[in-house]
């Protein structure tokens, strides 16, 4: 990319553009950070206290899967889209999402999503079936995108200098931790109350966090731009497709009609979504970020990193209930290894990280996230959870690299007037990485240990593990070093 190279930039550099900053500037312009305010850091708190409860949805049933089971007498493909259809959401819509805020205003979007993401939680904690739960968790999804769409342009808009690229290193850290935190308090209400207590307990914690969001974030003039409905509409049947696609054939096999039913309207959407986006006046993303090499490599860590760090973990909890016969919050501890790496190494690297180029953080950090599931292959048919603690480790120091660095190095990816979709398009990889790597995984695994696997014999759950972890490994290796290799600086030596 000709105006801002990716290679050698990271969250320290005080250059970031604003995200999609309006033509008109805000009513009322934030205060300088060279005069420190009293609460300056409250609208921070605010947009990381959102993005930890919209994110730490992703995981937080992951424990919960075998109670839900006996509860609501769910079957593995039900269990598969509780996890699976709020992430499905996520990824697909986050993309019109942002080009909505810019329409209808960020701040109001937010609101707007943070109030009906609360009543879709509350309507979680209620379900009184599978089917219940499914569709409030899409309802979950879809405000979670509303809001997820317009926190970095909210953050772009309140700091600047100095205080942009502390607030983006520290959104990208609670980003980042709120998958693995989302497993340990899962397990912790699981196992002192009830599954349903996972949503409730966030009720209060959302209503608190919507009347802060209120007082003290930016208000952020709207913008006069048409809506790209198409391109929202093509991008979200492709996602949808896609991941459909994946469980269904895990269910009823590659070669049912259905399954090939949902990738071809996956693989058509794409492509409409492709010619639409080229022929768009106001295009949703626009197509010349794609053919720069570096963003492309930013996406594939972005998806990679995400799969191969978080998309074992619900079969990783069903072995270790089921398998290895421990209670949830048993099982919350040991994956609680994964997110106390992630933590030390944001918090103990974070200044590393500003010194060296960013490509090594985010495909190095890509990379030893696969080496962190092949780690994991140790398991065998009488191993039991110290076998994870090494791999768990490795995950999460690689997730703690590419977390922090991420927001800020998309923004940086594109001119100003793009920057809010370039870090749209990151954090939409990110997710849909998660939701593909659910599913491709749970799919596997399925073939070794039908249904929730309890019972199964310890050699059918080694197999199956064995099978999932080799093919995150993979993923994580092979998408880190072709970020590597993408995001090489221009002009470099072969």
């Amino acid at each position: 990319m000709d105006h801002s190279p990716l290679a050698g930039q990271g969250p320290g550099s005080g250059a970031q553009p604003a995200p999609g900053r309006p033509a008109t500037p805000p009513e009322q312009p934030p205060a300088s950070p060279a005069k420190p305010a009293p609460g300056r850091w409250l609208p921070l708190v605010a947009t990381c206290l959102g993005t930890f409860l919209l994110l730490v949805y992703a995981t937080i049933v992951t424990v919960a899967l075998p109670r839900m089971a006996d509860d609501l007498h769910a079957g593995f493909g039900a269990l598969q889209w509780i996890v699976d259809v709020y992430t499905l959401a996520l990824a697909g819509l986050l993309l019109g999402m942002g080009s909505l805020g810019d329409a209808f205003g960020r701040k109001r979007l937010y609101v707007v999503g943070l109030a009906v993401f609360t009543l879709a939680t509350l309507g979680c904690g209620l379900a009184p079936n599978a089917q219940v739960l499914i569709a409030a968790r899409a309802v979950q999804g879809v405000a979670g995108a509303a809001m997820f769409g317009t926190l970095l342009p909210l953050i772009g808009l309140t700091y600047h200098g100095r205080d942009r690229a502390r607030a983006f290193a520290v959104w990208g850290a609670v980003a980042g931790a709120a998958a693995g935190v989302g497993n340990v308090l899962g397990g912790l209400l699981t196992q002192f109350l009830s599954w349903p207590w996972i949503f409730y307990g966030a009720v209060p914690v959302c209503a608190a966090t919507l009347v802060l969001s209120v007082k003290v974030l930016v208000r952020d003039a709207r913008t006069p731009a048409r809506i790209d409905w198409p391109g929202i509409v093509t991008f979200t049947l492709a996602a949808t497709g896609i991941t459909f696609g994946c469980v269904r054939g895990g269910e009823r096999g590659w070669s049912d009609p259905s399954t090939l039913l949902a990738f071809a309207v996956g693989a058509c959407a794409l492509l409409a979504f492709l010619l639409v986006e080229r022929a768009a006046p106001h295009p949703m993303l626009p197509l010349a970020l794609l053919r720069t090499p570096a963003f492309n490599g930013l996406l594939i860590a972005a998806c990679g990193y995400y799969l191969a760090a978080f998309g074992f973990l619900p079969v990783l909890s069903l072995w270790l209930q089921n398998g290895v016969r421990l209670g949830s919050l048993a099982t919350s501890l040991v994956i609680t290894v994964q997110p106390a790496a992630f933590f030390a190494t944001s918090a103990l690297a974070g200044g590393v990280l500003r010194r060296i180029p960013a490509r090594w953080a985010i495909g190095g950090g890509t990379v030893l996230t696969g080496v962190g599931d092949l780690a994991l292959l140790a398991v065998q048919p009488g191993s039991s959870w110290p076998v994870l603690l090494p791999g768990l480790v490795l995950t999460g120091v690689g997730a703690g690299l590419v977390s922090p660095v991420l927001p800020a190095l998309a923004m940086s990816a594109a001119p100003p007037e793009h920057s809010g979709a370039a870090a749209a398009a990151a954090n939409s990889a990110r997710q849909l990485g998660l939701a593909l790597g659910i599913a491709l995984l749970g799919t596997v695994f399925h073939r070794y240990v039908p249904g929730t696997g309890d019972g199964a014999p310890p050699g059918a759950y080694a197999a199956g593990l064995d099978a999932v972890f080799l093919l995150a490994g993979v993923i994580g290796v092979g998408g880190g070093l072709s970020a590597l290799r993408l995001m090489r600086p221009r002009g470099a030596a072969r």
